[in-house]
C-alpha cells in the first residue's frame, strides 16, 4: 500500500531518511569495490593457468562484498519501511509521494539538499521537478508518517 505525504511529514522523516541514505551510498560503494577486487583476482587466478595460488585475497574480498551487499540491502529495506522511495541511489534521490489537484505526485529530495523544495508528477520524474509554491502547499496532501517502530 502506498505511503502519501504532505511536506511537513515528509520533511520531519529527512534526517532519519538521510542518514540511513547515507548508510545505503557508503555500502554500495564498498560492494562495488569489492567487487572490482573479486574480478582482478579472479583474472589473476585464469592467468596462472593452474599453478598454485593464495585464494585469500579473492575470499577475503568476497567477504567484504556480501556484508557491504548485506548491510545495504538492510539500509534500503529501513528507507522502504519509512514510507520514502529511492529513485536513484547513485545520486542520493528519494521521492515522498503526495497528492496534489486529485493525482499522485512526489515530494523530490536530493542527498545535499537542505530540505524538500521540489515536486514531480508521479510519471515525470526528476526533469519534470517544479518548485514548491503556495499554490501546491494549500492544494496537496498526505497521510500519516509511519511510527518510530516502523523505522527500525
Amino acid at each position: 500500500m502506498t505511503q502519501y505525504f504532505t511536506l511537513a511529514e515528509a520533511e520531519r522523516l529527512i534526517p532519519e531518511v538521510e542518514r540511513l541514505l547515507r548508510d545505503a551510498v557508503f555500502h554500495r560503494a564498498e560492494a562495488v569495490k569489492a567487487r572490482r577486487e573479486i574480478e582482478a583476482a579472479s583474472e589473476r587466478i585464469r592467468m596462472a593457468g593452474g599453478s598454485r595460488v593464495n585464494p585469500a585475497q579473492l575470499l577475503a574480498a568476497r567477504a567484504r562484498f556480501g556484508a557491504s551487499a548485506e548491510a545495504l540491502k538492510e539500509a534500503l529495506a529501513r528507507i522502504e519501511r519509512t514510507g520514502a522511495v529511492v529513485k536513484d541511489l547513485e545520486i542520493g534521490l528519494i521521492d515522498f509521494m503526495s497528492r496534489f489537484q486529485d493525482r499522485d505526485v512526489c515530494l523530490c529530495w536530493k542527498l545535499g539538499e537542505s530540505g524538500i523544495e521540489y515536486w514531480h508528477g508521479a510519471e515525470e520524474g526528476f526533469r519534470g521537478r517544479k518548485r514548491i509554491d503556495r499554490e501546491f502547499l494549500e492544494g496537496h496532501g498526505g497521510g500519516e508518517v509511519p511510527s518510530p517502530e516502523r523505522l527500525h
